[in-house]
């Protein structure tokens, strides 16, 4: 760099420019906006009393479901596990008296899940699904933890809507 200073070139004074800074005109712009829908029809949504439309891929809480026969459809695979990026799901095997294998336990943290739905895509037997429901809390942590028999109690509840929801999707896969 040389030893010489560098000189500062007066900036062009604008007129147009400080006439807008002066006058607000800036702020001004965005009150005509807030006025605009200030005055517009307000949408608002009752929620319990009225319900928004779902998307048909819409990812809630998961289920569980049964063979017609009664028997659950899970094979303890645990590809659903391997799967799962937020490590929410357990699953423990053992081998029954014919030469399957089912589950002892299947576990979910709702707090880890992050509601992807790579585990109803792993699953090769459709055993695991999400559902369209998404009106449930837990007051603690314990309360989202869902066992293989509270999955196994949404997914009999539910088996009806799950098979016709399972089954309009059926085309797009």
């Amino acid at each position: 760099m040389s030893t010489q200073t560098l000189q500062r070139e007066p900036s062009a004074f604008s007129l147009k420019d400080f006439l807008s800074s002066f006058l607000l005109v800036e702020l001004f712009k965005g009150l005509r906006i807030t006025g605009k829908y200030f005055f517009a029809r307000k949408i608002t949504v009752q929620f319990p009393e009225e319900k928004t439309p779902l998307s048909p891929r819409f990812r809630g809480l998961h289920a569980l479901r049964r063979y017609p026969n009664g028997e659950e459809r899970c094979i303890a695979c645990k590809l659903c596990e391997a799967v799962c990026p937020a490590l929410a799901i357990t699953i423990e095997s053992d081998q029954r008296t014919d030469g399957t294998r089912r589950t002892t336990r299947y576990d979910i943290d709702l707090t880890k899940c992050i509601f992807c739905g790579f585990c109803e895509e792993s699953c090769p037997v459709d055993s695991i699904v999400e559902t369209h429901i998404l009106e449930y809390h837990g007051e603690k942590r314990g309360d989202l933890y869902y066992t293989k028999d509270m999955l196994l109690a949404v997914g009999d509840r539910y088996e009806a809507e799950i098979a016709e929801r399972k089954a309009a999707d059926a085309k797009y896969r």
